[in-house]
Order: C-alpha cells, then structure tokens, then sequence
C-alpha cells in the first residue's frame, strides 16, 4: 500500500538531520556540514525532508547546486536520498518525482542523482529507479561492518592481510591513537597533496578538511574539534604511517593515508587500518566506507581494501 508523500524544502533543523543520521547510515555527502562546506566555497545547498500522512521523517536528500553552461543549474544528489525507514518501490518513485519536480531553483537545470542503491537494485527495477535514466554507471566502494565482534573483523580479514597485520603488531611499530587539533595533522594534509598530484587522483580538497572540521563543531553540543580521527603507527622518533577518518553520524570514511617506504615493508597501514576500526566501533561507529576500488589503474589499493574483508559495493549509477 502506498503512503502519501510530503516534501519541504529548507526547513528542516539541523539537530534533526544529524539525529536521523545517527541512527542510518549515509555517505559524509549527505550530512549537513558537507552542505555547509560546499556553502563556504560558493555552491547553492538545497535540504529536502519528506514525511508520511502520519507527519514521520522517511527519507532526507541534500543537493548541491552550482551554475551550469552559464544560464543553467546542476543540481547534484551524491549518495542520497536517504531512505529513514522501509518505503514500498511505489513510494520511492514518488519521493524521486516530488524531488525532481518540486526544487525552489528555476529552469533550465539537470538534476542528478547518484543513489546509494546498488547494481543489484537497479537491475531488478527496485528502489524507486524505474522511471529515471541512467546517465552513468556506478563506482565500487569496500564497505567494513563494524557491528560485528572484533573477533569476527578479524575472522574475516584475507590470510595475506591478517599475515601483514600479525607481523606488524610484532614489528618495531607503534600504534598512536593521534591527535585531531589541525596543528596536529596539518603535515598529513600536506604530504597528502603532494601525494595527489604524483598519482594523478582526485577527493575532497585536503585543504577543507579544516573546514570540514569546523562544520562539525557547530553542531549543538558538539566539541570544538570533531568530525575527524587520526591514527598512527610510529617507528622510534619517526611516523611510518598515518591515516585520517572522517566520521558523520553512524558512518565513518577513510579519508586520507600515507605509508614511509618502512612502513610499508612493516605493514604500518594495516595496523593503522585495523585499529582505526577498532576504535570506531567503539565511538558506536556502525560502518566504515573505504572508498571507491579500482583494480585496473588502483590495482594494489584495491587489494588492500578487499583484504579487509568489508563488502564490495557496486552502486547503481548516476540518474536524471
């Protein structure tokens, strides 16, 4: 049976876009301080919320608007909507309809949506896709579910990675739960840049991740430096490897990495990986997103983040 649909846009409190996230987990794309800190750098943020007959939150989608071939508007979903409670495929369409027929921008526009929904979805004609069309395919991402026992984390790691992890917690490393004031992973943003640009691949600016940091603290009740979580793995005076998690709501994303040519051989990013899971799970982190694989151009990378054992997630696409 289908529900009627409500949507508002713009109206919504921010004290209720993060509980609702608290309790489902979505892409950092979708929470609110990402939409301020695409504010901050010029974009237009649009914030829908969509409710029953009964007046209950079902489903939440932040939009981000920018100016497109000069007299347009590219309005662009990323990993939303986000579906708060079970809806029938009917309902889903609806949401889409009401989503794409009711923005407060003016024509011309095109609309994108890039859905959480995987491949497997879009195939079977669920999730409320049918009547739009795909523009593109989707990316794959490894996703680690961190509701599990440490025990069965670590059950399921590949033989080769929970190898490399053993003999890393053997090594001369040491892990150090690090800091998350700016001054003290400023340099890791740095060396990240640089590693950038030596490979040729593209993430969220290293340089708004302070912003990003900043958008989080404004929360009601937040502390002053939230969002983010470093850890380490030194050998004797010197860092072998560090990591830099982003956390929003019950999810968390691998955000930024690097490994010194000893760390490497040591296996510092799998003791860094490993206890940064640990360590979320306790904060009441429920998933952890490692971001996109690719084993053709990434091959190396790929293998790493599969070796965790989290999921493969081939989402469905882009849709307009």
């Amino acid at each position: 049976m289908s529900e009627m649909l409500n949507i508002s846009w713009n109206d919504i409190a921010r004290e209720d876009w993060d509980r609702a996230l608290e309790h489902v987990c979505a892409a950092y794309q979708q929470d609110w301080a990402y939409g301020d800190l695409m504010q901050g750098v010029g974009a237009n943020v649009m914030r829908a919320s969509i409710r029953d007959n009964q007046g209950e939150l079902v489903a939440l989608a932040q939009i981000i608007v920018k100016p497109f071939a000069l007299v347009g508007r590219f309005a662009l979903s990323t990993f939303g909507p986000i579906w708060l409670k079970p809806l029938s495929n009917r309902d889903k369409e609806t949401a889409y309809k009401l989503l794409k027929t009711t923005p407060p921008i003016s024509p011309p526009r095109l609309q994108v949506f890039t859905p959480e929904d995987t491949q497997e979805v879009y195939q079977d004609k669920t999730g409320g896709l049918r009547r739009l069309k795909r523009v593109m395919t989707g990316a794959a991402t490894v996703r680690i579910d961190l509701t599990q026992d440490a025990e069965s984390m670590r059950k399921n790691l590949d033989q080769k990675w929970r190898n490399r992890l053993n003999a890393a917690e053997k090594s001369d490393l040491k892990y150090v739960k690090g800091g998350v004031k700016p001054s003290q992973f400023n340099w890791l943003l740095n060396l990240e840049e640089k590693q950038r640009e030596k490979r040729g691949y593209r993430a969220l600016p290293a340089e708004l991740t302070l912003a990003w940091q900043e958008a989080k603290s404004k929360a009601k009740g937040a502390p002053k430096n939230t969002g983010v979580a470093l850890y380490r793995a030194d050998l004797g005076k010197d860092t072998a490897g560090a990591m830099l998690v982003l956390i929003h709501g019950c999810a968390a994303t691998y955000h930024i990495g690097w490994t010194s040519d000893d760390g490497r051989k040591l296996g510092a990013h799998n003791l860094c990986l490993w206890n940064a899971c640990l360590d979320l799970k306790e904060r009441g982190v429920k998933s952890f997103d490692l971001g996109g694989v690719n084993t053709q151009s990434g091959a190396g990378i790929a293998r790493f983040k599969i070796g965790t054992g989290g999921a493969v997630i081939e989402r469905a696409g882009a849709f307009v």
